[in-house]
């Protein structure tokens, strides 16, 4: 074929391609971040991992005013900081409020002293807003929550301040193959999260509260 015949086909497929690029661009929008404290933030990591439209998800600590604080620090308590998952999400996929939507029925929100077998401050809930838009998301998503469950939320909307990425070991801990020493004896990270995830009833309370409406329940 001579080289003259190829142009209309090399013409179309450009084309063809331009089209497809601009479409793909007029779907994707713009990353966000939405910052959530849920308790273990291992369990919060796992659950919006799965979520389509997350980008990705941090583990680390905010809302204290200890700097660059380690996990000791924040376990032992004096800090002020949550544990808290940074989740970045394309907001042409998934948008804020369903990110909370989902926040809110993954966590028990009448707990005001942790979650689950976890007890403490740095365990306890909130939502950190970044902004008035933010806030006014958050508070609107905390009242249809109340709502729906009849009952007053305890989780708190709070003004985002500097969020401290926590150690490498917490990121993907429940799909990690490290070797890790349980009550249960040596076991992956990834088994040694599925242990304490059941353990520590954070599935059953979550149910019990929500019911059908529990996103990640058995996650």
């Amino acid at each position: 074929m001579r080289l003259s015949s190829w142009k209309p086909i090399v013409l179309t497929i450009a084309i063809m391609l331009g089209f497809l690029a601009q479409t793909d661009r007029a779907h994707a929008g713009k990353l966000e971040t939405a910052i959530v404290a849920g308790g273990c933030f291992w369990c919060v990591e796992s659950d919006f991992e799965s979520v389509p439209g997350v980008v990705e998800v941090v583990s680390g600590y905010t809302g204290g005013k200890t700097a660059n604080p380690t996990y000791k620090q924040v376990s032992k308590g004096g800090t002020g900081h949550y544990e808290a998952v940074r989740i970045t999400f394309d907001s042409g996929k998934i948008t804020y409020d369903e990110i909370l939507h989902l926040f809110l029925r993954s966590i028990d929100p009448l707990d005001a002293g942790g979650q689950f077998c976890d007890r403490g401050d740095s365990y306890r809930t909130a939502i950190f807003a970044k902004g008035p838009a933010q806030r006014a998301a958050a508070e609107k998503a905390v009242a249809e929550a109340s709502a729906a469950l009849g009952r007053k939320i305890v989780t708190p909307v709070l003004n985002a301040s500097r969020f401290y990425k926590a150690e490498a070991y917490h990121q993907d801990y429940y799909k990690g193959k490290k070797i890790v020493v349980t009550r249960r004896g040596p076991k992956t990270q990834a088994a040694a999260y599925k242990f304490y995830r059941n353990a520590c009833g954070r599935d059953a309370r979550v149910r019990q509260i929500w019911g059908s409406a529990a996103p990640f329940a058995g996650h």
